[in-house]
């Protein structure tokens, strides 16, 4: 199984909310893509925080080797 990217959590992410919109589902069935929608949205946000992190050593790097 290939290792879940930023870009195709966002992808799922919106699956999920548009099902949830159309209204379609069971009880059940809303609560588990909800369930899904939260721990994709979790690794989203810990990943743009890895990044935000990244971006905030390196500029604090260069800025030393100023």
């Amino acid at each position: 199984m290939p290792k879940m990217t930023y870009e195709s959590a966002i992808r799922q992410l919106e699956e999920i909310v548009l099902k949830l919109e159309n209204g379609n589902l069971s009880l059940d069935e809303a609560v588990k893509l909800f369930e899904k929608g939260a721990k994709l949205s979790s690794f989203c946000d810990k990943t743009l925080k890895e990044a935000e992190l990244k971006i905030m050593t390196l500029d604090e790097t260069e800025a030393q080797d100023v």
